[in-house]
């Protein structure tokens, strides 16, 4: 019978798509199926520009209960809210207001699908919005405006933060904060301080190093990537991390060393 590799999925908008690949030398993805590897699969369910509607009204056609003989999801990993917290738009509208984000991320984690398998859940706030940035390419692009509001991103993501409290089985991972941090600590002379705009806000008319960790103003270059996984990565390996022979201690099948032969290969091999 064949083995059910355990998952750990990625789910979510562009921002998960996008972290397959491997420009500027660093895929998250990679990184994380290279910890991971001969234990769990890593498998990436991002789509580019979902919000919480459509990854919701998708989930039954992604996620089926669990079934013996099947692979259990045992890590489910969710990045939406960029998408939901776009301004309302007449034409490629993808605005959900924040009660009903809040909503739908609450049935996404409850949802009997997902219940079945009992999943750890990582609930991840959405990055920073570099506004300034965001305005340039919307209006290259042929918008009237900026699509996105940087305060109204912070907002989403505060509320990914409170939702992840309200559960024991959720486990916050605050991108929001790592990337705005570390875009701090790299910009020359900026001090935050209290009522003083953050990075990337129109009114404090500094985009800062969010310039090089957000390109286009909302979507992470590899740097970012890397601050994702630096979060992420000490959630996974506590089963094998210190024993003995840790390489190989949870492999689902045996290191070669130990792996069975074909009987009439024992004897060829003796």
């Amino acid at each position: 019978m064949a083995i059910p590799y355990p998952q750990v999925v990625l789910f979510g908008d562009s921002l998960f798509q996008g972290a397959a690949e491997t420009s500027g030398g660093f895929s998250f993805q990679g990184a994380l199926q290279t910890q991971l590897m001969r234990r769990f699969d890593v498998v990436n369910r991002g789509f580019s520009g979902y919000n919480t509607s459509n990854a919701l009204k998708a989930l039954p056609q992604i996620f089926a209960p669990l079934t013996e003989g099947g692979p259990q999801l045992k890590y489910l990993v969710i990045l939406l809210g960029a998408n939901d917290a776009s301004l309302p738009r007449s034409i490629d509208n993808q605005h959900v207001p924040l009660p009903k984000f809040k909503e739908n991320l609450r049935k996404i984690i409850t949802h009997p699908n997902i219940a079945s398998h009992k999943p750890k859940i990582f609930l991840v706030t959405p990055p920073p919005l570099d506004e300034i940035r965001m305005k340039v390419v919307d209006l290259a692009n042929g918008y009237s405006d900026v699509s996105r509001l940087s305060k109204t991103s912070a907002a989403y993501s505060q509320a990914v933060r409170d939702l992840a409290a309200e559960y024991e089985n959720v486990t916050l991972i605050d991108l929001w904060k790592a990337i705005m941090d570390v875009a701090i600590a790299k910009t020359p002379g900026y001090e935050p301080t209290s009522g003083r705009p953050l990075l990337g806000d129109p009114e404090g008319r500094e985009r800062g190093y969010l310039e090089q960790l957000l390109p286009d103003g909302l979507h992470m270059n590899p740097e970012a990537y890397q601050i994702f996984y630096g979060l992420l990565k000490p959630h996974f390996g506590s089963e094998w991390a210190g024993t003995n022979d840790e390489d190989k201690v949870g492999y689902l099948l045996p290191d070669w060393r130990t792996a069975p032969w074909l009987e009439e290969d024992i004897q060829k091999k003796a």
